[in-house]
């Protein structure tokens, strides 16, 4: 790959050994050299042993821990005869490089002779006691004088660059952002995407941001109908809209734009008579439960939006035979503070990118499906208080300051009239790219991204908030690049459009680039939803990069003196970082909270991954995640239990061997830390699977949510082979995880024998 191509879209493409066959086999460590004799082999292993122990004393390591209540589920699991202490994170590598002796498969090539003679007069003894002594002390003296008057250039560098990112960040103001989101929610009211994409690409061009573009496509969205969509009681024949409010002419003209508002994208469209059926979460327990009770055929499912997907739970419903569902989201599953009773909402049922082209860009002349609806289902989102008026329950579901949830009745009957319109139509989406190129990587990409307002969509707040966040970083980033500054990796700054819709924007983007972006990306930083919530820091990261964002949180936290509860964890999450992580296994972060700290944190991540000789990403912690997930009730893990030590034992080598040495300006070469940087970014490309449950992400490192730990396709996989006479569908979900886990260990492995086959070479 060259180093000076300008940008994105003109990047050749090559394979990775380019840098392999350039490898000074002198720099090599000989700590697993098949040529060392016994002495040296056992003299490598101590050294290693104790630059291991230094490396895991360094602050901030044993910061990440995994959590102790799951650890004691260890003791139920169903692999007693296996070593599950390795499943523990590891404080101390001792008796690691013992193991490697203790393998059946290990050998040496030499063997230490015996001494010929163990005689010796006592003088010639004396000598030799005298010389050790004079030479010992003369060491100390050196080694004293040499470590006073030269510090250690790994520390000062690293302080530097801490310092340089905090000069950069402290230029972002938050008044600033305020009237950047000031001046984009009067455009959003007086404009289209059009200018507003025009807006944002004046603004990047206008603080010094390289080659900013415009990248359109035109795409098939799924927009509100000519009316607001309703839902009639047949009993009274009373007709309401989403929000509640009664189908009147006046309703309509004081709320005609949150009443189209509220609708389900790519749903089908109709009118259906029948009967209301409380599903509550739509899990598998729920549908077998009302299955046993009564006919479901063709009708309208009263759903909660819970924490499954929402695309799985509809595909159970479709599956069980309902005609309808009435979506909404129950009071007691939100904040105290947070009153939304009345309030309604959007929901897309596209996975992502343009539904007319899957899997493929919507280049002009591509062929074009006919892919109007994702469901055969009318789906519509309600409000809460509408579903209070359906079941004739008081708005006010507390009692004695306890929630109540809304449910309906076993007893009672409502049957409905739910009318869906939609329309669908091409419309052209715009992405605003714009670089910075990188001084010594510019073809290693960082990707930032944030996402602007889409024409049909009335969401306004979030994409505003999104789009003024990442100006301010720009803004920020090129007074210093004016000075002088460039990161060593090239940094690309997306406004992605059409999110609300399924991620269009970021997908068809992805899937033009695709082939570049595989090579290329080292992560994806979202700037999706930056400021929100309350008090509480929502971190969100790959388990390669949990390590540095828990080392940031802990730092702000310092320099703030307030430490606000805050949690790193693996879960899906909303927004265009899907394409990223789920089709090209880039790892990826996202900060939120209430103010700008959020920026903060991920501007610090973005410049040390940016700048970084060697990238911070952490291989150890993919396997000990891969360990965590393999906990539970689960029967038939055995076997990828032991696949996961495996895994674990080749990961600690390659951080130890590898990560270590080049983390050390005094033994970085730069051929070999390319090297390396190629295996960190690739790590997790290991763990997409190709077919998952709808609405599951296909990288399985990825959890439902922060209270669960497992392999979430082995969750659902479980869930379903209850409540079937067969466990077929399990069984393949093993196997899904079986093929992740090896050929994550087959890929550090292959690492570890590159950099071994080129010194035996050079030998």
């Amino acid at each position: 790959m060259g180093e000076n191509e300008a940008s994105l879209p003109n990047t050749s493409l090559q394979g990775k050994k380019m840098a392999y066959q350039k490898v000074n086999a002198d720099q090599r460590a000989p700590g697993h050299s098949q040529y060392l004799d016994n002495d040296d082999l056992q003299a490598t292993a101590l050294d290693l042993e104790w630059d291991m122990e230094k490396e895991l004393e360094e602050p901030g390591f044993d910061q990440f821990h995994l959590d102790s209540a799951e650890n004691q589920n260890l003791e139920n699991s169903e692999t007693a005869d296996l070593n599950l202490d390795s499943i523990q994170p590891a404080t101390s590598p001792k008796g690691r490089f013992q193991r490697l002796q203790e393998e059946s498969d290990y050998t040496t090539r030499y063997t230490r002779s015996a001494p010929k003679s163990n005689r010796c007069t006592f003088c010639r003894l004396l000598k030799i006691l005298c010389t050790a002594i004079i030479l010992f002390i003369f060491g100390i003296l050196i080694g004293y004088y040499a470590h006073k008057n030269c510090p250690s250039n790994a520390t000062s560098s690293g302080t530097l660059d801490h310092q340089l990112y905090q000069e950069i960040l402290k230029t972002i103001q938050a008044e600033d952002i305020k009237k950047t989101f000031r001046n984009l929610m009067q455009l959003y009211k007086s404009e289209g995407d059009t200018e507003i994409s025009k807006t944002i690409k004046a603004q990047w061009t206008s603080l010094g941001l390289e080659d900013v573009q415009f990248v359109n496509y035109s795409v098939l969205l799924s927009l509100p109908g000519p009316s607001p969509s309703s839902v009639t009681l047949s009993s009274s024949g009373q007709c309401f809209h989403p929000n509640s409010q009664p189908c009147s002419g006046e309703a309509r003209t004081h709320s005609s734009q949150d009443l189209l508002s509220s609708y389900a994208a790519y749903s089908a469209n109709g009118t259906l008579e029948a009967e209301i059926i409380d599903v509550s979460y739509g899990n598998a327990d729920d549908l077998k439960r009302i299955k046993n009770m009564r006919n479901i055929t063709n009708q309208i499912a009263l759903l909660k939006l819970g924490k499954l997907p929402l695309l799985y739970k509809l595909s159970l419903l479709e599956k069980a035979g309902f005609g309808g569902v009435l979506l909404y989201v129950d009071p007691c599953d939100l904040p105290k503070t947070a009153n939304l009773g009345d309030d309604t909402f959007m929901v897309s049922l596209n996975p992502g990118g343009d539904p007319s082209t899957p899997g493929y860009p919507s280049a002009v002349g591509s062929f074009r499906q006919n892919r109007w609806n994702f469901t055969s289902l009318l789906v519509q989102p309600i409000s809460a208080a509408l579903v209070a008026k359906l079941i004739s329950s008081s708005k006010d579901g507390t009692k004695n300051g306890v929630c109540r949830p809304l449910e309906l009745p076993p007893s009672e009957k409502i049957i409905v009239n739910m009318q869906v319109q939609t329309v669908t139509a091409f419309k052209t989406i715009t992405n605003v790219v714009g670089y910075l190129k990188g001084l010594t990587s510019p073809d290693r990409y960082v990707i930032v991204g944030s996402h602007h307002h889409t024409a049909s969509s009335y969401r306004g707040q979030e994409w505003a908030s999104s789009t003024a966040i990442i100006t301010a970083f720009i803004q920020a980033v090129m007074l210093r690049v004016k000075r002088g500054w460039r990161p060593d990796r090239s940094i690309v700054f997306c406004s992605w459009g059409g999110t609300e819709f399924g991620n269009i924007g970021s997908y068809e983007w992805g899937e033009d680039f695709r082939k570049v972006l595989q090579k290329n990306v080292v992560a994806y930083v979202s700037l999706h939803s930056p400021i929100r919530g309350n008090s509480s820091l929502h971190s969100v990261a790959s388990p390669s990069l949990q390590q540095l964002v828990a080392e940031k949180n802990n730092l702000n936290c310092f320099r703030r003196a307030q430490c606000p509860e805050t949690n790193v964890s693996s879960v899906q999450i909303q927004g265009d970082a899907d394409y990223f992580i789920n089709h090209l296994g880039v790892p990826s972060v996202q900060f939120a909270y209430e103010d700008i700290k959020s920026l903060q944190l991920s501007g610090e991540v973005i410049l040390q991954i940016a700048n970084e000789p060697v990238l911070p990403f952490n291989a150890l912690d993919i396997a000990l995640e891969v360990q965590n997930s393999l906990k539970g009730d689960q029967p038939n893990t055995h076997q990828l239990l032991a696949l996961a030590s495996r895994l674990r034992d080749s990961a600690e080598l390659f951080q130890s061997d590898e990560m270590r040495p080049a983390n050390d300006p005094r033994e970085r070469v730069p051929v070999r830390v390319r090297m390396l940087n190629d295996i960190l970014q690739d790590m997790e490309k290991n763990f997409l699977a190709q077919q998952v449950p709808p609405g599951f992400y296909r990288n399985i490192l990825y959890h439902l949510d922060g209270k669960t730990s497992q392999f979430s396709i082995l969750l659902e996989a479980w869930e379903r082979c209850k409540s079937l006479a067969s466990n077929e569908t399990f069984q393949e979900a093993l196997s899904k995880v079986l093929h992740s886990i090896n050929s994550a260990q087959v890929y550090f492995k292959a690492g570890l024998d590159v950099f071994d086959s080129v010194l035996v070479g050079k030998n």
